[in-house]
C-alpha cells in the first residue's frame, strides 16, 4: 500500500484560476504566520497548499473564515493521497486512509475536480457511494449524529484520490463547492443562474426570507434582457429595469417591471430601494465606484453586483476594487457586511453582496 501522509489543504477552484486560488491561500496563511507552498497544474480546477507542520492545515480551516474566501470554492484538510487504489477493492483501501481524522464524520462527499476529466469520474463516485458509505458506518470513523466533520474524497483518476476532512461549520455545504441549479425555461438568459446562486451562497434559508421578500423594490442596472430581473420578480419584488436594450416581453407582461431606457451609470433613483443589482460588462473599478455611489448616497439598502476581471493580475484587481468600496463606505460611516465569491456560474468575474446594517 502506498499512502503518502502530507500536511496540506486541498482547495477547489474554477479551472483556469489556480494562480488566483494559490495567491489567496498564500496571503491568508501568511497573515497567520503559517508558511507553505502551492502545487497546481493549469486548468486542473484545484490547488494543494502544503504546510510544514502537522497541525497547520487544521489551524487554517479553523482560523480563516471560509465565507471570506473569494476564489476558493471548497477546501478540506488532507489526510493522505492515494495513487494505488485497486480496481477490485477501492473501499478497503480508502478506509485504511482515514487514520488521523480529528473526530467521527457524519457525511461523505465523493468528488472530482470541475474539469472534463473529472466529469468522466462522476460515474465512479456514484458507483462507490453506497458500498463505501455502508462500510464506513461500521467503523469508528462514523457518527451519524455528529455535525462537526465531513469526509471528502476527491478522485483524480480511477486509482488516485486525495482523502481528507472539513469542518461542517466552516466550509461549503455543497460537494466541490458547487450549487447545482437547473436553468428555468422561462428565464430570459442564463445569467439568471448567477443571481440565484449568489442568494444561496451568501444567504441561508432564514436570511433569504428576511432580507429579500415580497413587496420590496429593486433596481437592476444593465438589466436587458432580464435574467437578474427575472429572479427578483420570481420573489415578488417590484423592479426598475435600467437598460437601453430591450427587455424580455414575457417578463414585462408580469406587471412587476418598469423599464427605463437609461444608461446605468447615469440613472439616479428618486427614492431609496431595498436592492440594487448590477451585472454590467464594464471595467471592474468603474463598477466599484458605481456601487459605492449608490450606497453612500443611500439609494439602496443592499446590493449584489459582478466585477468582470482582467486577463492579468486578477487577484490584485479584485483586492483593489473591494478595497476601494471599503474605503468609500468606511469614510461615510456606513456599517456593512461584504462577501465576494467566484461562483460556479460566474466566468471571468466574481460576485459581491453588500448588506448595510441598521436599515
Amino acid at each position: 500500500m502506498q499512502q503518502n501522509a502530507i500536511f496540506a489543504l486541498f482547495l477547489y477552484c474554477r479551472p483556469g484560476f489556480e494562480a488566483e486560488c494559490s495567491a489567496e491561500i498564500q496571503q491568508r496563511a501568511g497573515n497567520l504566520d503559517i508558511p507553505g507552498y502551492c502545487k497546481a497544474k493549469p486548468d486542473s480546477g484545484y490547488v494543494v497548499f502544503h504546510c510544514y507542520e502537522a497541525e497547520q492545515p487544521a489551524r487554517l480551516v479553523s482560523e480563516i473564515d471560509f465565507s471570506s474566501l473569494i476564489f476558493i470554492r471548497q477546501w478540506f484538510c488532507v489526510l493522505s493521497m492515494r495513487n494505488d487504489l485497486p480496481v477490485t477493492d477501492r473501499v478497503s483501501s480508502l478506509l485504511e486512509s482515514l487514520s488521523g481524522l480529528p473526530g467521527a464524520v457524519h457525511k461523505i462527499f465523493l468528488e472530482t475536480p470541475d474539469t472534463n476529466e473529472g466529469k468522466q469520474l462522476q460515474a465512479l463516485c456514484r458507483a462507490i457511494s453506497k458500498p463505501f458509505g455502508l462500510a464506513l458506518q461500521k467503523t469508528k470513523y462514523w457518527n451519524g449524529n455528529s455535525t462537526d466533520y465531513r469526509l471528502h474524497i476527491c478522485f483524480l483518476s480511477t486509482s488516485a484520490a486525495y482523502i481528507g476532512y472539513a469542518p461542517d461549520a466552516n466550509s461549503s455545504s455543497w460537494p466541490m463547492g458547487i450549487v447545482r441549479l437547473r436553468f428555468p425555461s422561462s428565464a430570459p438568459s442564463r445569467s439568471t443562474l448567477k443571481l440565484e446562486e449568489a442568494l444561496y451562497v451568501f444567504l441561508d434559508d432564514d436570511e433569504r426570507e428576511k432580507i429579500m421578500h415580497a413587496g420590496q423594490t429593486a433596481v437592476d442596472l444593465g438589466a436587458a434582457p432580464g435574467g437578474w430581473t427575472w429572479q427578483l420578480v420570481r420573489r415578488s419584488l417590484h423592479v426598475i429595469a435600467v437598460d437601453n436594450g430591450a427587455m424580455d416581453e414575457q417578463l414585462m407582461s408580469s406587471g412587476m417591471v418598469e423599464h427605463l431606457r437609461v444608461d446605468g451609470f447615469r440613472y439616479q433613483p428618486s427614492s431609496r430601494h431595498d436592492w440594487m443589482v448590477c451585472d454590467m460588462v464594464e471595467q471592474p473599478m468603474r463598477i466599484a465606484e458605481l456601487v459605492s455611489r449608490w450606497l453612500v448616497n443611500n439609494w439602496c439598502r443592499n446590493c449584489i453586483f459582478n466585477l468582470k476581471l482582467p486577463m492579468k493580475k486578477r487577484y490584485q484587481e479584485v483586492q483593489r476594487c473591494l478595497d476601494r468600496v471599503r474605503e468609500q463606505l468606511d469614510s461615510a460611516g456606513i456599517r456593512y457586511n461584504m462577501q465576494a465569491k467566484q461562483l460556479y456560474h460566474d466566468r471571468e468575474e466574481i460576485t459581491v453582496m453588500i448588506l448595510v446594517h441598521g436599515n
